[in-house]
């Protein structure tokens, strides 16, 4: 189950770097790791620096994406932020959460719908 539940994640995560590209965002860096944090995506958008969360979801039996990123959560994404924005220096950045609902059809990852929360923490 624990491998299923990490295949669909890493699905999810691809449909929103692909869903992020034609948004015309530029992909930095993916599974960006450091003690204590970990960001999903960290993406370029004209000055900014976005810190992407993802959550997939196969239905709403355990909340929404979007419900699942809690204060904890927040705060460990913006630790690994800060390591990370020490290299870039004095950069405007900002914290996204992108929300994958999707399901498996056969080998087959099926998105539902994409929601994406800019500036969302």
């Amino acid at each position: 189950m624990e491998k299923y539940k990490k295949t669909f994640g890493n699905l999810g995560e691809d449909a929103a770097v692909k869903y992020l590209k034609k948004k015309r965002y530029i992909i930095l860096e993916r599974n960006f790791n450091v003690h204590g944090g970990e960001i999903d995506i960290i993406a370029k958008k004209g000055d900014y620096v976005i810190f992407v969360e993802v959550k997939t979801r196969s239905g709403e039996e355990y909340g929404s994406g979007l419900e699942a990123v809690n204060y904890t959560k927040q705060q460990r994404i913006k630790k690994a932020a800060q390591v990370y924005l020490m290299r870039l220096g004095d950069v405007p950045a900002r914290f996204d959460v992108v929300a994958v609902n999707g399901f498996m059809d056969g080998k087959k990852f099926k998105i539902e719908e994409i929601e994406h929360i800019e500036n969302a923490f």
